[in-house]
């Protein structure tokens, strides 16, 4: 069943079931099973392996039957030649950026990005291994341009961006960077695969954090890079296999299953921010709301051309308040949590300071404090009454 769900003509809720499924043929289970080995049976003689192949069970650093079954999953529901799953989404990156970067290379990468991408690009690859890195504003496409060198060997992106929820436009990117002879990286988390495919736009390398809206459950870590073969057999090699980030049996299991309900659970995280989004919108004590679904977000135009049927669960807004009103704001909700991470079935909210080390590379609203919120899939009505009644109680209403 796997192999014959693997293309595209079937449609993406029928891929999101079957492919990498199949009836088990030791004891006819419609489910694959979990395989909790890391050791497989050799051959007769096996002398002549090669200890460090991914091709074939051999150990589970190398790669397991979970995993197999997942990567086939993904790099269905993304579009792409290739999966490889790791243990994290930072896992993720980390090897992508690992396997593919070399000491003189030059990197531009936008100035909305997940922390971890902060840390290794503007400070770890850099400081360590002489990799020069500009941070440029990948919005601005004419920004982008101006910062290509001879040199420049990777351009790596967020759309939505983490925590602005800023847009760019992977097409027009992706073709400055092939025109200058560079891979273009995208980090589709915000969105999934169900909003936007990175890989059918022209991206070279779409990474995901599974743990987020793939799974969708809150109970799994997992990380995945998508693209060629030819690219990801050697990331395979050097970042799985030689540094050991591979994800475990359970967790590849867990993700399998979470991902069979991607495309009904992203529906109702779509309509239930674009929802909160608009309603915050129209309350006079909320400073912004940063949602690509609203038309008075900056990248809206482009949103629409590239995500689609919908604009992520993820928003961000700041209320007309000090630094104590907000938490006091949080402490008063009841069903949505404060805690972070996003993509879970539950609403998750956090508020960022004005201490955030990256707050010199966001806009000027963001820059009194804000909060980041995943919206979840409980009804919207229940949603949008814990928002009121906490602004109720901070007497901002």
């Amino acid at each position: 069943m796997g192999q014959k769900m693997y293309g595209n003509e079937y449609g993406f809720s029928t891929r999101a079931v079957h492919t990498g499924n199949d009836v088990d043929g030791e004891t006819g289970a419609i489910k694959r099973p979990i395989t909790m080995a890391n050791s497989y049976e050799l051959p007769y003689d096996p002398t002549d392996m090669n200890w460090s192949d991914a091709g074939g069970n051999l150990y589970t650093r190398n790669g397991g039957s979970n995993q197999k079954y997942l990567q086939e999953k993904l790099a269905s529901l993304e579009g792409g030649e290739d999966c490889i799953v790791l243990a994290s989404g930072v896992a993720a990156l980390s090897g992508l950026f690992f396997a593919l970067l070399e000491s003189g290379d030059h990197v531009i990468f936008s100035n909305i990005t997940y922390i971890a991408v902060y840390r290794l690009l503007n400070e770890l690859f850099k400081n360590k291994f002489n990799v020069e890195t500009t941070i440029v504003d990948v919005s601005d496409l004419e920004a982008i341009k101006a910062a290509i060198r001879p040199n420049t060997k990777l351009i790596h992106i967020e759309t939505p961006g983490n925590p602005t929820l800023s847009i760019s436009d992977i097409r027009q990117i992706a073709e400055i960077a092939h025109q200058n002879g560079a891979y273009l990286s995208v980090d589709n988390t915000f969105a999934s695969p169900y909003n936007q495919r990175p890989i059918e736009l022209g991206a070279d390398f779409c990474i995901e954090s599974l743990t987020k809206y793939i799974n969708g459950h809150g109970d799994a870590m997992g990380g995945a890079i998508i693209g060629k073969k030819e690219h990801l057999d050697i990331i395979r090699a050097q970042s799985q296999i030689n540094l050991g980030g591979t994800i475990s049996p359970f967790n590849a299991w867990l993700i399998m299953r979470g991902a069979v309900t991607l495309p009904l659970r992203m529906k109702q995280h779509n309509q239930n921010a674009q929802a909160v989004a608009e309603w915050l919108e129209k309350q006079p004590c909320v400073s912004f709301v940063s949602y690509p679904g609203l038309k008075s977000h900056k990248g809206h135009e482009i949103a629409k051309k590239q995500m689609a049927p919908g604009f992520g669960g993820v928003l961000s807004f700041g209320l007309k308040a000090d630094h104590d009103t907000h938490n006091r704001f949080v402490s008063h909700l009841k069903v949505i949590t404060s805690a972070v991470s996003l993509g879970h079935d539950e609403s998750l909210i956090v508020f960022i300071g004005e201490n955030d080390e990256r707050q010199y590379l966001y806009p000027e609203e963001f820059n009194n404090g804000f909060f980041r919120f995943s919206v979840g899939i409980e009804d919207i009505e229940d949603i949008i009454q814990d928002l009121e009644q906490a602004l109720r109680k901070v007497n901002l209403l």
